[in-house]
């Protein structure tokens, strides 16, 4: 009988749960979606946590899935083992809420005898040492004799992360016969042997474990099971390791030809061929995901893995970059399943092979240096590296520090990597302060210390908009790469460029890279310490790499309106000055497509009159069309031209100065008109103060100022609607209501005013006697401050020794009033220590003269439960 293979069994499963009612899911990518707490998939059921914590809602309550997953904890001894591997793929069947214990073990039953055609006598199973129900399934119901299902503990049976769901474990294990074996008496299963094969692992999640320890049962509880691919096809079979299984052969064969060697000549080879063959696999699908090689997060695996498969490949003697050849391989055996690989193969290819040859231009050179290293402290007889030359290893010859530690131990040695820390966050450190000085976009250390050393892009986009340029440098999602593809976030930086590059208040051009294929969109330009200029976007379709020839687009129209903006702001600076005075000096500008604003020292805020000069100054100056001159001198002479500098701008000894007719002359290294009429129209929209003695302006300009007057006439026009009138009538109109609803506010507030006067018997003959004292506690809602304390007077008018308190609520607020009488007061009773009191338990707080005090309060549900209080308060004040 033909043994099934791994690309079999996987469909296999997968057909099986479709057959019982499961959805079946495809892989989830390798990088977590919304999910922090994972750098890269490692299990069945990680991507699928928003649907067991019920975040989301699964797309079935039965799914099936073949996950592909990365774990890297061992990475140092993957080849060293058979067992050991970064990469694998998680077969799995899941309930949310469905089914449970009977129908996942009955499945699983008929799934290893039935579809895999295992035999009862080479299977064994174990469930928690607690769980009968689970016991009796597999024995009463399976039929498995109960000389097969071995009871474990907690530590092997029993699934639980912390607090939350949880549950016991139900395993199935496959004897490999006692070749495998150890040979002890008591090898059984859970022994640490190759006899027993655990498989596939059933996980009952029925419980719910609280911050006190405690388990407590699920209304609906949830099934998750996990199979290993690898160690099921290892199992069918007949091979003894996951590097024997037919697909993964292929790809350690094709290294094999490649390095004229064989699997099973010797240990090293070996180990060099496990190594390889693990890490192309992870390798390929990690860059499939979209994941770059970096120095940081999943990069940093991903060149870790890269560069630890590369040094295997020269152990084997082979010469040159291969990896991107063999990842063909892998390709090919994992396609069908994975359609993705087939669509990026080229843009996979192409990564490894980038990665690959920049680590070909160093390793011989660092592994040399190393060499030396070695060979001189086993002449001094040291067995520690310093963490210096750790360090210089990785900055200069891009070897990580795993690479480095590994090539130690195989002499004997180490590295002192806690020095070796302190030099990294020290180069931190340095990027960070160069950063910061260099007003970059802020990437990351490792990816800004990359482009440092990149030539600073030359500018020509005063008097163009489009250009063709050579791409000299990429970040993709936030780490240096050498290309890109559909769906990166990158930062391009080309050697000539049309993108202004935020500046001196102006923000930074938007618009398009392209080429034939590619189209990236660019969404800001910044410049970074060194004059390289990044373009950050998006790559909407094909593949950019370093070298490319691409066309690069400004949007006109967004530029165009920047310029409007930008021109603009200095004929307004100039306004301000002969406007409010020759003290007014810039304080920072922001200049935009849609609007700008304009900072300036000044010490009070500008009247309705001085704001309307500004505005008339600025629009005769663009309805005056002066011509825009532009012209470069040195700084010298354009101090003696009176120009003004702008906050933000650095000047060298040449400066570029900006020159509007005879009106204003400014040093600007922005994009500014041809012609200030070109400007169309400004609208001063808004003055604020932002600091002390300085204010804010903030304004629009052409299609800007169209579309302001365009929502102003909108709203006069719904505000006229409303008030049944026209808009050249709004203002008379507003004046008419207002003056109506002053009337009836004052006729509303007399009335409320005699009704609660006509309250006083009302309330005198409901107060209590409290140790001689009459006391009246109560809520007149709708009253304002002024009213309460006319009422309150009136109430103690009309008592001879007595304290009031009245609560209301008008308008959402919250006001107590208390008043007390002279005699009262002889008693103790102080109103302003009693309102305080009464308050406080509702929200609030207050006070104020024995006699006569008022208080505010926030909880309008507690108002009753404070007046409550009010007697007993009393009675303690009373001498």
């Amino acid at each position: 009988m033909q043994k099934p293979g791994l690309n079999e069994i996987r469909e296999r499963f997968l057909s099986f749960y479709q057959s019982k009612g499961h959805y079946r899911m495809p892989s989830f990518p390798l990088v977590p979606q919304n999910d922090a707490s994972l750098l890269l998939i490692n299990s069945g059921m990680a991507p699928l946590k928003p649907f067991f914590t019920g975040a989301q809602a699964p797309p079935s309550k039965r799914a099936t899935t073949c996950q592909k997953c990365i774990r890297t904890p061992d990475i140092e001894r993957v080849g060293k083992t058979a067992r050991h591997g970064t990469f694998f793929e998680m077969l799995g069947n899941f309930s949310f809420g469905d089914y449970f214990k009977r129908e996942a073990i009955a499945w699983a039953w008929e799934f290893v005898t039935q579809q895999m055609n295992m035999p009862l006598e080479r299977l064994w199973f174990t469930v928690y040492e607690d769980d009968d129900e689970a016991l009796e399934i597999w024995t009463k119901e399976i039929g498995v004799p109960a000389g097969r299902v071995v009871r474990m503990g907690k530590a092997d049976n029993f699934w639980e992360i912390g607090t939350g769901p949880c549950g016991p474990c139900s395993e199935i294990y496959f004897d490999c016969g006692e070749a495998c074996g150890c040979g002890k008496p008591d090898c059984g299963v859970g022994c640490d042997c190759d006899r027993f094969v655990e498989f596939w692992n059933l996980v009952f999640t029925q419980f719910e474990k609280d911050e006190a320890g405690e388990y407590h049962r699920l209304e609906h509880p949830n099934i998750d099971t996990g199979m290993g691919l690898e160690r099921l096809a290892a199992i069918m079979q007949g091979v003894p390791s996951l590097f024997d299984v037919d697909t993964i052969k292929n790809i350690m064969n094709h290294i094999a030809k490649l390095a004229d060697v064989s699997y099973g000549q010797s240990d090293a080879v070996d180990v060099s061929l496990r190594v390889i063959t693990d890490h192309i696999r992870s390798t390929t699908f990690l860059v499939a995901d979209g994941v770059t090689p970096s120095n940081e997060g999943r990069g940093y695996v991903l060149r870790r893995l890269l560069r630890r498969a590369a040094r295997h490949g020269r152990l084997l003697g082979i010469n040159g970059a291969f990896l991107s050849d063999v990842a063909m391989t892998v390709i090919g055996e994992s396609k069908d399943a994975y359609p993705e690989l087939a669509e990026k193969k080229e843009y996979i290819k192409k990564v490894i092979g980038i990665e690959e040859k920049r680590f070909d231009e160093t390793i011989n050179q660092g592994l040399e240096i190393l060499s030396k290293w070695i060979e001189a402290m086993k002449k001094d007889g040291q067995k520690r590296l310093s963490g210096a030359d750790a360090f210089k290893l990785y900055d200069t010859y891009g070897f990580p520090i795993d690479l480095t530690r590994e090539i130690l131990a195989e002499n004997g040695m180490e590295a002192d990597e806690q020095a070796f820390a302190q030099q990294m966050n020290l180069q931190r450190e340095r990027a960070r302060a160069a950063r910061q000085a260099g007003e970059d976009a802020g990437w990351r250390e490792d990816a800004y210390a990359q482009l440092s050393n990149v030539a600073a892009s030359k500018f020509i986009g005063y008097d163009n908009l489009s250009c063709d340029s050579v791409v000299r440098a990429l970040i993709a999602n936030g780490d240096a790469a050498d290309c890109a593809s559909a769906g990166d976030e990158v930062s391009v930086v080309c050697d000539t460029t049309v993108f202004y590059a935020e500046s001196g208040g102006q923000t930074g051009d938007v618009g398009i890279i392209c080429a034939d294929g590619l189209l990236i969109e660019i969404v800001a330009t910044k410049k970074i310490n060194g004059g390289a200029i990044l373009h950050i976007g998006t790559v909407k379709e094909g593949v950019v790499s370093a070298g490319d020839i691409v066309t690069l687009k400004v949007d006109e129209p967004a530029r165009r309106a920047t310029e409007r903006n930008h021109s603009a702001t200095h004929l307004l600076h100039k306004a301000l000055r002969d406007t409010l005075g020759v003290h007014v000096a810039q304080a920072g500008s922001s200049v935009s497509p849609d609007r700008l604003r304009f900072d300036f020292s000044h010490f009070a805020a500008m009247t309705p009159d001085e704001l309307q000069t500004v505005e008339d100054k600025v629009n005769d100056a663009i309805l005056s069309a002066y011509p825009v001159v532009i012209k470069e001198m040195p700084v010298t002479e354009a101090k003696k031209q009176g120009a003004t500098a702008l906050f933000g701008e650095k000047y060298g000894d040449v400066v570029r100065v900006v020159k509007m007719g005879s009106y204003s002359v400014e040093l600007c290294g922005g994009c500014h008109l041809r012609n200030t009429s070109e400007a169309g129209l400004f609208k001063l929209v808004s003055e604020s103060g932002i600091a002390a003695g300085v204010r804010r302006i903030e304004g629009v300009t052409g299609y800007g100022t169209l579309g302001y007057l365009k929502q102003q006439k909108q709203l006069l026009g719904e505000a006229a609607q409303t008030l049944k009138t026209n808009p050249s009538e709004l203002a008379e109109k507003i004046k008419a209501v207002l003056e109506e609803l002053k009337v009836t506010q004052k006729t509303a507030d007399q009335m409320r005013s005699k009704l609660a006067k006509g309250e006083v018997g009302r309330l005198l003959s409901g107060a209590c006697d409290v140790k001689g004292v009459a006391v009246v506690a109560a809520r007149l809602d709708g009253l304002s401050a002024d009213e309460l304390r006319a009422l309150g007077d009136s109430l103690r008018d009309a008592m001879d020794t007595g304290v009031a308190v009245i609560a209301s609520v008008r308008n959402d607020k919250i006001t107590f009033s208390a008043v007390a009488t002279a005699s009262a007061v002889q008693k103790g009773i102080h109103a302003g220590k009693l309102v305080g009191v009464v308050a406080k338990l509702a929200g609030g707080g207050g006070g104020g003269r024995p006699d006569s005090a008022q208080a505010g309060g926030k909880l309008a549900d507690k108002i009753d439960d404070a007046l409550a209080a009010v007697v007993q308060t009393v009675s303690e004040q009373i001498k």
